[in-house]
């Protein structure tokens, strides 16, 4: 039985760790479809996206029937719930990455305004956050986790960068507002990218260190989460 349950969870983890190669090749492809205009790059994100569906029911169903048949507890326990929320976030990672490669087509007719923008600063630090928190998964790695966390804050600056470029951009080429707005809706995805890989890298520190780590955003509070990883934290006085 113990066996079993161990085969489980080995299973369990194979499985997020092959929705996590999936969703990370889908923004690659999406993002390198934006940059390069390829339209068919474009499609096939489109068209894998009911792989990443199909994967994300059955990692569902298999925690579901884990927790039914099994008594897991502690680590075992927080592998599960980790699973659960992971696997969640990946499944809307691979939304967003549809989002973007079907924005693609549309943002054709405004390539000559897009290309002015230089989106890459932006793709490249999203892109490196996703591989950064599925590799923190696969690595058991907390530290990685944290440096995932910390990219997010710049993804929020190159977002707002780039929108106070397309607002002026409007104001100045009335024929660049449709696809300014569409352009201001494809960066909010790439942006929701960036908060779904910090959601898997705080679950990555449940998993590994037992320790909830919400809405810590600024470098004084990623400094203490270290120490406390590294069992610096300081005691209160008795």
């Amino acid at each position: 039985m113990i066996k079993t349950f161990e085969d489980q969870l080995d299973k369990l983890r194979t499985r997020i760790i092959k929705m996590g190669s999936l969703v990370d090749e889908q923004v690659e492809y999406a993002f390198r479809s934006l940059v390069e205009w390829d339209t068919a790059m474009a499609r096939l994100v489109m068209d894998r996206d009911s792989k990443v569906d199909k994967l994300d029911f059955k990692i569902e169903k298999q925690c579901q029937r884990i927790f039914a048949l099994q008594q897991p507890v502690a680590r075992d326990l927080r592998l599960i719930m980790a699973a659960l929320k992971i696997n969640n976030d990946l499944e809307r990672m691979g939304d967003l990455a549809f989002n973007v490669a079907r924005a693609v087509e549309g943002l054709l007719p405004f390539r000559t305004f897009v290309e002015q923008l230089d989106l890459s600063q932006m793709t490249e630090a999203v892109h490196t956050m996703v591989k950064l928190t599925i590799d923190s998964f696969v690595n058991n790695d907390p530290e990685l986790a944290i440096t995932t966390m910390k990219s997010d804050m710049r993804v929020d600056q190159y977002e707002a960068r780039l929108n106070r470029r397309i607002v002026e951009m409007m104001k100045q080429n009335p024929e660049f507002i449709e696809g300014g707005a569409m352009l201001i809706v494809l960066l909010r995805n790439m942006e929701r990218l960036a908060d779904h890989a910090t959601n898997i890298a705080e679950d990555v520190i449940f998993f590994t260190e037992a320790k909830i780590v919400r809405n810590r955003f600024d470098s004084e509070a990623f400094d203490a989460l270290q120490r406390e990883l590294h069992g610096e934290e300081e005691k209160d006085d008795e």
